[in-house]
């Protein structure tokens, strides 16, 4: 303390020690060495699954339990039967993979029309109470989606949905869209009120102002949450399986769980179907991941 308090005072650095020029690039070189590890270990915790997956896909029902890292016979004809329903669990797989495309595509229409008026109105129309309404929606996400299932199911009994589509769709729609509404409108106050002036100016009409000025700009927000929304449909078995009846009305997480209704469940089938299945969500995520982070994390640190 005394040197580097004389040294201050003479106005010169102290001289850092041997210890100090060697300890700091060692310290570096131990942190990237154990961050670089963890992202091996991570990656391989989140890949082994997948690879498991894969591999049974294409191994011989027959040797699905054979623990092998690879199968000694591969084969592709788990997804030949697969595509070509050649099982009896897969005769109606192309007409519940279309009912899984519908409730997505359905679910990501309805989450983005609600949700992107709401958040119009509150954040550009200033309406009022708005940024109430849009907080006070996520607390709606305090309350598990398991716990709301039965009355769910009164509520589309009652309005006689059951064993429809359109059930699961608007099920899903409702879990979607509080969290769509708060992203949206925290996107929208990142645009400059400039722009609603300026149409404002020139004659737009608030609708005008809506489709022509609002939607454009909201563009990597409105490809965010629409994947999100169609990856939550999707992805749902709990509300599917309980709103949907039938072997002709089931999504495909549902179908998948016919599979194990039996002793002898045929893995290797029910793993190409897997695969499969996550091709078409897989290839849309990829597609517009660009736009992901930008539209989910703009106007974050906004109040």
């Amino acid at each position: 303390m005394a040197a580097r308090s004389e040294a201050r005072v003479r106005g010169t650095t102290p001289r850092r020690g041997l210890w100090d020029l060697v300890a700091h690039p060692v310290r570096r070189v131990l942190e990237e060495g154990f961050m670089a590890v963890l992202g091996v270990v991570i990656l391989i915790w989140t890949i082994l699954p997948i690879y498991h997956m894969a591999i049974v896909s294409i191994t011989p029902l027959t040797d699905a339990f054979a623990g092998k890292f690879w199968p000694e016979r591969p084969t592709l004809e788990n997804y030949q039967t697969v595509l070509f329903q050649e099982h009896y669990f897969l005769r109606e797989f192309w007409r519940q993979l279309g009912n899984s495309l519908f409730v997505a595509l359905a679910t990501m229409a309805i989450v983005l029309f609600v949700a992107s008026l709401a958040s119009f109105a509150i954040s550009r129309l200033k309406a009022r109470y708005g940024h109430v309404v849009s907080n006070t929606a996520l607390l709606t996400y305090l309350i598990p989606m398991a716990f709301v299932a039965i009355p769910f199911y009164r509520v589309m009994s009652d309005y006689g949905l059951l064993n429809t589509l359109w059930a699961l769709t608007f099920a899903m729609a409702t879990f979607a869209t509080p969290y769509a509404i708060w992203v949206f409108r925290q996107y929208s106050d990142t645009i400059p009120f400039e722009l609603d002036e300026a149409a404002r100016v020139d004659g737009a009409t608030p609708l005008q102002l809506y489709w022509l000025v609002y939607l454009p700009l909201m563009r990597p927000a409105m490809i965010a949450i629409g994947t999100y929304a169609l990856l939550l449909a999707w992805n749902e078995y709990l509300y599917a399986f309980l709103l949907l009846h039938n072997e002709e009305r089931a999504t495909i997480p549902v179908a998948m769980g016919f599979f194990l209704n039996t002793d002898d469940a045929p893995w290797s089938l029910l793993m190409a179907t897997a695969i499969i299945y996550s091709l078409p969500p897989a290839a849309l995520y990829y597609s517009v991941r660009r736009y992901m982070v930008s539209g989910l994390t703009a106007g974050a640190t906004k109040a």
